[in-house]
């Protein structure tokens, strides 16, 4: 058996998370699995739905990651300025650091700069300091019209727009003021969650549709007026509105593209079974990959969940290349996600996105105890993991 091996993992998201739990875990106590992330804390992002609304604060769904060191699993806090794949080498806070196994779970950069006004102009509510001054504004506002904006394509959780279209609404029956308001989504997409096939595209809507919020799918955005509070759209149609929520564009981190890693998408090219990359021993998962499935032409969604089952089957085969033991795991594509609706209700899809000749998704109708189980996996994740 080899002895004395180092893994590297980049980023301390669920997919980062996950990897470094698991090998530790697995790994006999000689080598290293060192964790790199610029952030002091894990922030579990699918609460930010729930934040938003006043429903959580920044404390309950964030927890410390230097709690990893508990379990064996060495913690570097920085920002990684170089990443060198053949070499399987990263600099970080001014120091090269190589690993004999290196996994990339650096996660999407949401850059609404890609967007004239759109930073200034609106709440991004898929990062904490966003969903934070959302549930803000929500709490002011008495009247007008709320837009909630996808504004490009990929972008990570393809169900949450939806979600926080419904529970705005859902947020201002329960203020009393929806009377007033006016809720409408407008996406880039040509319909919710096209990956997952027409019919649960079309079911999603219904339940979007059905809480009288106005549905604009294909609108995408050009510009973003703060004082005037209009939207423009490459259809050139103009839409004001009084409060914007707003999916800002994603990109892979600016690492990620100076390292060479990156393919024509503009994400990580992998294997879709292993996850590895064009270099040996280097691996991709989560966001910050690009896996395209070929029967639809369409891309692989970009979810916590499946950057959660990528990391295990990467760390499996991490784990099995040191030891040489077991055999070889392939991801299958598998994922899941509840899909919350408001009123204390929550659906939930589930299913293989790697199905041929087409993804085969089901989607479950909202209910009460779906919506407990969101808040029971919440509860357990962060306990489980911290």
């Amino acid at each position: 058996m080899a002895s004395g091996k180092t893994v590297l993992i980049l980023g301390g998201g669920v997919g980062g998370v996950v990897a470094a739990t698991r090998l530790r875990r697995l790994l006999a106590p000689e080598h290293r699995v060192v964790l790199v992330e610029k952030e002091a804390d894990h922030v579990f992002a699918p609460s930010f739905l729930w934040l938003m609304i006043g429903e959580r604060n920044a404390a309950q769904i964030s927890r410390p990651l230097a709690a990893l060191a508990r379990r064996g699993i060495e913690l570097i806090r920085g920002r990684i300025e170089r990443i060198d794949p053949a070499m399987r080498t990263i600099r970080v806070n001014g120091t090269d650091i190589t690993g004999d196994h290196l996994i990339i779970a650096l996660g999407a950069d949401l850059a609404p700069e890609l967007v004239p006004g759109l930073a200034e102009g609106g709440h991004n509510f898929y990062s904490l300091a966003g969903a934070e001054s959302l549930c803000a504004a929500l709490a002011r506002l008495k009247q007008g019209r709320i837009v909630v904006l996808v504004a490009a394509m990929p972008f990570k959780c393809p169900a949450a727009p939806n979600e926080a279209a419904m529970l705005i609404e859902y947020a201002c029956r329960r203020s009393g003021i929806r009377q007033q308001v006016q809720v409408d989504l407008y996406t880039a997409e040509p319909g919710p969650m096209p990956v997952a096939g027409p019919a649960i595209s079309a079911a999603l809507r219904q339940m979007v549709e059905a809480k009288g919020i106005g549905y604009y799918p294909s609108h995408n955005v050009t510009s973003v007026d703060r004082a005037g509070r209009r939207l423009t759209f490459a259809n050139e149609a103009i839409v004001q509105f009084d409060l914007l929520a707003y999916v800002p564009p994603h990109r892979a981190p600016e690492v990620v593209r100076d390292s060479g890693l990156c393919g024509e998408s503009g994400w990580i090219p992998v294997d879709r079974g292993t996850l590895e990359t064009k270099f040996p021993g280097v691996y991709a998962i989560g966001d910050v990959t690009g896996i395209m499935l070929t029967s639809i032409g369409k891309p692989l969604p970009k979810a916590g969940v499946l950057a959660h089952n990528e990391a295990q089957v990467v760390a499996h085969n991490i784990v099995r290349a040191i030891s040489g033991k077991g055999e070889q795991r392939r991801f299958s594509g598998e994922g899941e996600c509840f899909v919350e609706t408001g009123d204390g209700r929550a659906g939930f899809g589930s299913g293989n996105f790697y199905a041929d000749p087409a993804p085969q998704i089901d989607l479950k109708p909202p209910s009460i105890l779906r919506h407990w189980g969101k808040i029971a996996y919440e509860k357990y994740w962060l306990w489980s993991r911290f």
